[in-house]
């Protein structure tokens, strides 16, 4: 387990180059088994998840070559192999069942073990992506700790609606309407900036796909994929993440962001705690005119509000980080997940900073902000932006904080330490057994 220590207080400066968003590079490296080509990916990030599915790509027999000190990944799965009686898809790693289409349109076969989970988010159901493997006309079945996934004869087309718009179940779709032969359409397809990004790497392969960006996909599947470059972009979670840390300890955050399109409703929803966001020449930059303080809604006798769901909602991920700016505003505020059950229970830890927070259900919570707090030893559960959020609130009080548990942090920010001293943060990582 790793801990983060830091000593709070100092108003963050200065400027971030952000990494690619970990929820459009597992898709990509997923689907790079489609095809036998060569490609070059620019921007992999160095975390965790992306190590997992490196090394099972070096079990497979793929040729792999990564240059940590560019960002750049060779891979070649030309002679790729997979026998499903002994090699095993990465744990841990929600991800890894985006392995899944691409080993049956090679190997006819796939095993999913039973505990491939990510973070600890509530309950998180598997049975969407089994939905989708039969319709491509695949059987699923269960043996001792894992699921086995097989087809003969070739995946054939689909027309699908999901019950909700699931990121995942989405890029699963198309994974496996890529490798049929024909036209498969999805409905209430998940339309995130990292799904459209997978859709886009998709495309430079030479897929077919209409709808990218919108809540229907069509897909025209059977074509031999290629290979090629490509580019991530920057992750709008990494960069609202330092934007946000900017504010909440009143100082002045420069983050490049080469996709600004994508922020106008979290402008505006950094706008709601006092938090003014300008783009200019591709950086961003958060500022406030005095301490934070949540706006009062023209309604009278309804609370300003976040209100977080499946894209072009407010993105669910980022509702920790603005409950942390709720902590330190003046004023109340409630914040509404919509998606997960179990994903604000973390929120008694704030108290321990002497934070007020209300729970009101499983999906909903009020701060009632602008209270005097002091340093804490707090635990995260296994959820990236919560262990960052509550370094956030650490971050804006005078003294000595530690966040246990936050390892999930280096899930999808690789050098978050080290951007954050260069910031002018007093931060480290300390481990323990």
């Amino acid at each position: 387990m790793s801990n983060l220590i830091v000593h709070g207080g100092t108003p963050l400066r200065g400027r971030i180059i952000p990494s690619a968003n970990k929820n459009a590079v597992l898709p990509v490296l997923c689907a790079t088994l489609l095809t036998r080509e060569p490609l070059q990916l620019h921007g992999v990030p160095d975390i965790t998840d992306v190590r997992k599915i490196l090394e099972i790509f070096r079990t497979l027999g793929s040729e792999v070559r990564m240059d940590d000190a560019t960002g750049t990944l060779h891979l070649h799965h030309r002679d790729t192999v997979f026998d499903a009686q002994r090699h095993r898809l990465p744990e841990e790693m929600r991800s890894s069942i985006m392995l899944v289409p691409p080993l049956l349109a090679r190997f006819g076969v796939a095993r999913l073990e039973d505990n491939v989970k990510g973070c600890t988010l509530g309950v998180r159901e598997i049975d969407p992506h089994v939905e989708v493997f039969r319709q491509f006309g695949s059987t699923v079945e269960r043996a001792e700790g894992s699921l086995i996934i097989r087809h003969t004869g070739g995946l054939v087309p689909a027309d699908h609606w999901l019950d909700y718009a699931s990121v995942t179940t989405t890029e699963n779709f198309v994974l496996c309407a890529v490798g049929a032969n024909g036209t498969s359409t999805l409905t209430n397809a998940a339309s995130e900036p990292h799904v459209q990004e997978f859709c886009r790497f998709m495309v430079g392969l030479g897929a077919r796909i209409e709808g990218i960006g919108t809540s229907r996909l069509t897909v025209h599947g059977g074509a031999a994929l290629g290979g090629g470059e490509f580019r991530f972009d920057e992750d709008f979670h990494e960069i609202t993440t330092f934007l946000a840390l900017g504010a909440i300890t009143g100082g002045d955050v420069m983050v490049r962001n080469s996709a600004p399109a994508q922020f106008p409703l979290i402008d505006r929803t950094f706008a709601k705690f006092g938090v003014q966001i300008t783009h200019e020449d591709g950086w961003s930059r958060a500022r406030s005119a005095g301490p934070l303080k949540v706006q009062t809604p023209f309604t009278s006798n309804v609370l300003t509000k976040v209100e977080a769901a499946p894209w072009p909602y407010f993105p669910v991920d980022l509702l920790p980080i603005f409950i942390a700016l709720g902590v330190r505003a003046q004023g109340n505020a409630m914040f509404w997940n919509k998606v997960y059950d179990g994903a604000l229970g973390w929120t008694g830890e704030l108290s321990k900073f002497g934070a007020h927070v209300f729970s009101s259900d499983p999906h909903r919570l009020i701060t009632f902000g602008g209270n005097p707090l002091t340093p804490a030893v707090v635990e995260s559960p296994y959820i990236i932006r919560v262990a960052i959020a509550l370094f956030m609130v650490a971050a804006s009080i005078e003294g000595r904080s530690e966040i246990r548990n936050a390892t999930p942090i280096r899930r999808a920010h690789p050098h978050f330490v080290e951007n954050l001293r260069q910031l002018g943060v007093q931060v480290e990582w300390t481990s323990e057994e």
